[in-house]
């Protein structure tokens, strides 16, 4: 883990602090990136919070079921519903 040297911020009466420029720019940080914050005693620590890209991942479920239904013809209710219950038997056992 790289590390840098430390810089000094203030927080504001709007309970927001200022990520030095600096650390921006090495860390590409830019608007709108999300963060989890910890605290513990008198230390908060911020890391990047990574979204997945939802639209990606729909786009590719779409695809997937148009390819099942190519191949095999339209998803019947009866399906669907065992596919809950293998997801959700999986679920409860820790998978």
């Amino acid at each position: 883990m790289e590390r840098y040297e430390p810089r000094v911020t203030t927080l504001s009466r709007k309970g927001q602090i200022v990520i030095p420029q600096a650390l921006r720019k090495r860390l590409r940080i830019t608007p709108k990136t999300r963060f989890l914050i910890y605290g513990e005693g008198d230390t908060l620590l911020l890391r990047r919070l990574e979204l997945p890209d939802v639209r990606r991942e729909w786009k590719d479920i779409k695809a997937a079921v148009e390819k099942r239904v190519n191949r095999y013809g339209p998803i019947r209710d009866e399906e669907i519903e065992a596919a809950v219950r293998k997801y959700r038997h999986g679920k409860r056992k820790g998978s």
